[in-house]
């Protein structure tokens, strides 16, 4: 199943956030009086000096908050090293996982061969998880009856307390949601590791999305984002890719530069 990228919130008025804040490193306006005068022009430029002194903290005061879905707990694992966010992914202990989505890798996808051993895998990790859900719920709705629970509240119970444990069988492809915020500086760094070629594929395709997201609401803050590449000298020494100028193309036209 394809991924989904949605700008669900974002701070007010952003680039202006940012320039406010940065103002007040240098000038010494009072905060009421921060934002005077302060033109959507005069914002832009303001910003733009930020990024050619490499003063980045005011970016921290502009966030952005995305949904996303149809992506794999494989690459949750990878979001969740950039620990300057915040995150809230769908439970797999209070949702149950019967017919769970999953993720198929493009390269096992175009192989009939790759995909129909991936198939059967999917098949055969939903028919244990299913059975091992079976069998747990009814163990642990006759203990809490045993303990005294009326049986429907039991059973709701026991069925949380097996998804817990059923779950371990669950793949890496099993499909998830969540919610993540970054401040526009988290944001950068994460554009710079994750839209990369050497990333990943999965995390690669949904950083491209969420920087296409963040460009129509917010553009200045992100007229350097991307890979390193994009903008200057590749920083993955000998395990660079060689494809400097495409990547510099392609986020030329991504930033509409």
């Amino acid at each position: 199943m394809p991924a989904k990228v949605f700008l669900i919130a974002h701070s007010y008025e952003p680039v202006k956030t940012v320039a406010q804040a940065a103002k007040l490193c240098y000038s010494s306006s009072n905060i009421e009086d921060l934002g005077n005068n302060l033109t959507p022009e005069k914002a832009r430029d303001f910003v733009e000096m930020l990024a050619s002194l490499g003063h980045e903290s005011p970016l921290e005061h502009a966030s952005f908050t995305f949904g996303i879905e149809g992506i794999s707990r494989a690459v949750l694992a990878q979001f969740t090293r950039h620990r300057i966010a915040s995150y809230s992914v769908k439970s797999q202990r209070y949702v149950s996982e019967k017919m769970f989505e999953y993720v198929t890798p493009p390269e096992i996808e175009k192989n009939p061969e790759a995909k129909e051993i991936y198939l059967k895998a999917m098949q055969s990790a939903q028919d244990s998880y299913d059975k091992l859900a079976a069998i747990l719920t009814e163990q642990h709705t006759k203990e809490l009856v045993a303990q005294v629970q009326e049986e429907k509240a039991a059973r709701k119970a026991a069925q949380k307390l097996a998804n817990e444990d059923a779950r371990f069988v669950l793949p890496n492809a099993c499909e998830t949601k969540m919610v993540v915020t970054m401040n526009t500086r988290s944001l950068l760094n994460f554009f710079k590791h994750r839209c990369c070629t050497r990333a990943q594929w999965e995390i690669r395709e949904v950083a491209e999305m969420m920087l296409k997201e963040v460009c129509k609401v917010a553009p200045e803050l992100f007229t350097n984002a991307g890979p390193a590449c994009a903008h200057g000298p590749c920083c993955e020494g000998k395990m660079t890719c060689g494809k400097a100028k495409e990547m510099r193309a392609k986020y030329k036209e991504i930033l509409n530069k």
